[in-house]
């Protein structure tokens, strides 16, 4: 099951790709935008699927040295889709790509589609190659969630397409056209990326309780690293005693969290909410 579903994240961006990224003409982040940039200087899609190939077996020997084998193994599975899928998907036109016509349409849906893909492969550890392997490594090492790394990889591939671009067209009308398209796409596909894979989100539960010691233990039970804390608490209008016990936890731990908590004290109230800055001791499992 999960190698179907990881197959299906592969499919899924390659349609985004060959239906609505690349004849919107945007350019990709990291390596990946390199040889869009590349293949739209040469108006040849088969430079990108080589330079694509080429850039993700780097890429995915770096995922099995520094993240791990089973993320690598799953990354390189929807890698391999990526490229048969674009060589054998046909050739149809869902919207007219020009910039005065549909363009904008498929620059949004294609960075939708794209960051659907790219949580699905995340979600069943792995990914779909690119900056979404180096999103892994330093997602763990700095607590940031992904799609964050995919902004600032777009940086760098962006300055180096609109630069061939300028010197293919000669005309700065059209690089500051494919800079803002790009700019929507970049950042379409790493909020839909972030809103859909919520492991690098934190958030404080805080659970009000007088059968603290019970919920303290559920926590703990729930899952082996991480801890709570305990304040005593007065109701302002019922004078009553309780106590508030606090835990923070990742998004993906929430769910299984609260049903613990409800299982263990039913009369009890909680809320959560997300925070940011936490601390670089703080533990998440690895991605893989």
């Amino acid at each position: 099951m999960d190698y179907g579903l990881i197959v299906l994240a592969g499919l899924m961006y390659a349609i985004a790709l060959h239906y609505f990224v690349l004849p919107s003409k945007v350019i990709l982040t990291g390596t990946e935008g390199i040889a869009t940039a590349l293949s739209y200087y040469f108006d040849s899609q088969s430079v990108f699927i080589w330079l694509y190939v080429a850039f993700q077996t780097v890429l995915l020997t770096f995922a099995f040295a520094k993240v791990s084998r089973v993320f690598a193994l799953r990354s390189l599975v929807v890698v391999a889709t990526v490229v048969i899928s674009l060589m054998i998907l046909p050739e149809l036109r869902f919207a007219q790509p020009e910039p005065q016509n549909e363009r904008i349409i498929l620059v949004l849906f294609g960075g939708i589609l794209a960051g659907v893909a790219k949580s699905l492969a995340f979600k069943y550890r792995g990914s779909t190659g690119d900056e979404d392997i180096l999103a892994a490594y330093f997602a763990v090492k700095y607590l940031k969630p992904v799609g964050s790394i995919a902004v600032f990889a777009g940086a760098a591939s962006t300055v180096f397409g609109l630069a061939l671009d300028l010197v293919k067209t000669g005309e700065v009308e059209s690089v500051v056209n494919t800079l803002m398209y790009t700019c929507v796409y970049i950042f379409a596909s790493a909020e839909t990326l972030n809103n859909f894979y919520r492991k690098f989100k934190i958030t404080m539960l805080v659970v009000i309780t007088r059968d603290q010691k019970q919920v303290g233990e559920t926590i703990s039970a729930t899952t082996e690293h991480r801890t709570y804390t305990v304040h005593p608490g007065t109701g302002g209008r019922s004078g009553e005693s309780f106590f508030i016990v606090r835990t923070i936890l990742t998004h993906e731990e929430l769910p299984a969290m609260i049903d613990a908590i409800e299982a263990a004290d039913p009369a009890c109230f909680y809320y959560f909410h997300d925070i940011e800055g936490i601390s670089g001791r703080y533990y998440i499992t690895p991605i893989g």
